[in-house]
């Protein structure tokens, strides 16, 4: 096996990676939006060749252009012809799989699982707990099946690493027979990347995965935090659906159930309504009027007060669950950042961890302020806690998933 295409497929959207699984190397990735409107943008990026020592022999080739696509199945042809025409080429690199990713498996998918016709019934099932993602996901499978049918597919589930959360941290507290008819429980989210970023973590470190307590922040537009105990997902932020938990983008997180009755009484607004406030409405953007964390941080530096408020609220709820998750694993051995605003806002980083020095955090501005890529340490050398920015690549831990499978 060598090489395995990686698809993420969105409601209008088509992102795919295709790497050599067995160097672990990026081959090529590319991105289709808008599908189904007038005009489609297609980006290709290749990647270099790898020498002996790993080294990029020369720069990413980043290929661009626009079409209409009017659905996935026309976007995989596109696809296929983005290889074709800028390479590498499919002939000489045939997918030996396909992995995708799903976002909501509920309770009955806990590890990578091949696809068949009753996995994409129960995936189409599953869209009631999901109904933003599974669909999504559901069609690019559907496509890639057509387009590959001689290979393999595979569907790795975004919350199949917290399957491991004991009774007590996924259970809600309301009528229990209710809540299993509905199957309303905490399901967790970003599993890939909290698994991949906590791996990587003890790798880098030469510890034993085994014998770490570790918190992952993955803070990007969409936002959690998991407690991980010796690999195993112990406790997570996003509940039900990807809505609870740390303020992000448009999303509000943590609410008091009570205020949605009270705005559907008071304000007159409906279950649709209450749903578009709390997923497109909120959070910085519902705060300061805008979801990028660098837009914020600017109006931080300009002395804007809504900016202000809403770096607070957002760093608030950070420290509020970072102390409770530590208390959860009875101490921390490594907290890690990753995703867009934890691997590039230093300021985030640093507010979020300033009030961790009872429990051993110990940053270091230098550190933290340095624009470096890859994984780094941004905590002091005699920290007893060890803080670092760990870059998450979910593609290449769904091609791992994929590859073990099989």
């Amino acid at each position: 096996m060598s090489a395995i295409l990686v698809i993420n497929s969105g409601s209008s959207s088509l992102k795919y990676s295709l790497i050599d699984i067995e160097q672990e190397h990026l081959l090529a990735s590319g991105l289709i939006e808008r599908i189904g409107q007038d005009v489609s943008p297609v980006t290709h990026t290749v990647r270099p060749d790898i020498d002996a020592d790993a080294v990029p022999t020369m720069l990413d080739a980043t290929y661009r252009g626009e079409r209409p696509i009017a659905d996935h199945a026309a976007a995989f042809e596109v696809m296929r012809e983005q290889f074709a025409a800028h390479g590498p080429s499919l002939e000489e690199h045939p997918p030996a799989a396909v992995g995708h990713r799903v976002v909501h498996g509920g309770a009955r998918f806990y590890a990578p699982t091949l696809i068949d016709a009753d996995v994409e019934r129960q995936i189409d099932e599953l869209a009631v707990l999901a109904p933003l993602h599974n669909p999504a996901n559901l069609a690019g499978i559907l496509a890639a099946r057509g387009v590959f049918d001689d290979v393999p597919h595979v569907a790795v589930f975004d919350t199949a690493f917290h399957q491991t959360l004991p009774p007590a941290a996924y259970t809600y507290a309301i009528d229990a027979a209710l809540a299993a008819e509905h199957r309303v429980r905490r399901y967790g989210f970003h599993g890939t990347s909290h698994q991949y970023v906590s791996e990587a973590a003890a790798a880098f470190l030469g510890r034993d995965l085994g014998g770490l307590r570790q918190l992952v922040f993955h803070l990007g537009n969409g936002a959690s935090v998991t407690a991980i105990d010796g690999g195993r997902s112990v406790e997570t932020s996003m509940g039900l659906t990807p809505l609870e938990g740390l303020v992000m983008g448009t999303r509000s997180g943590d609410i008091d159930p009570a205020a949605l009755v009270h705005l559907s009484r008071r304000a007159g607004l409906s279950i649709d309504d209450l749903d578009s406030l709390l997923n497109t409405r909120s959070g910085l953007a519902g705060l300061a009027g805008r979801s990028d964390m660098r837009d914020i941080l600017a109006g931080v530096d300009a002395g804007e007060d809504a900016a202000m408020l809403a770096f607070d609220v957002y760093v608030h709820r950070l420290r509020a669950y970072a102390g409770a998750y530590i208390a959860q694993l009875g101490g921390v051995d490594v907290i890690s950042f990753t995703a867009g605003v934890g691997e590039n806002a230093a300021p985030v980083r640093a507010a979020a961890m300033a009030t961790l020095g009872f429990a051993g955090v110990e940053i270091d501005p230098a550190r933290n302020e340095a624009r470096e890529r890859g994984i780094r340490r941004i905590s002091t050398d005699v920290s007893p806690v060890t803080v670092l920015v760990v870059p998450t690549d979910e593609e290449l831990q769904i091609a791992r998933q994929t590859a073990e499978l099989l």
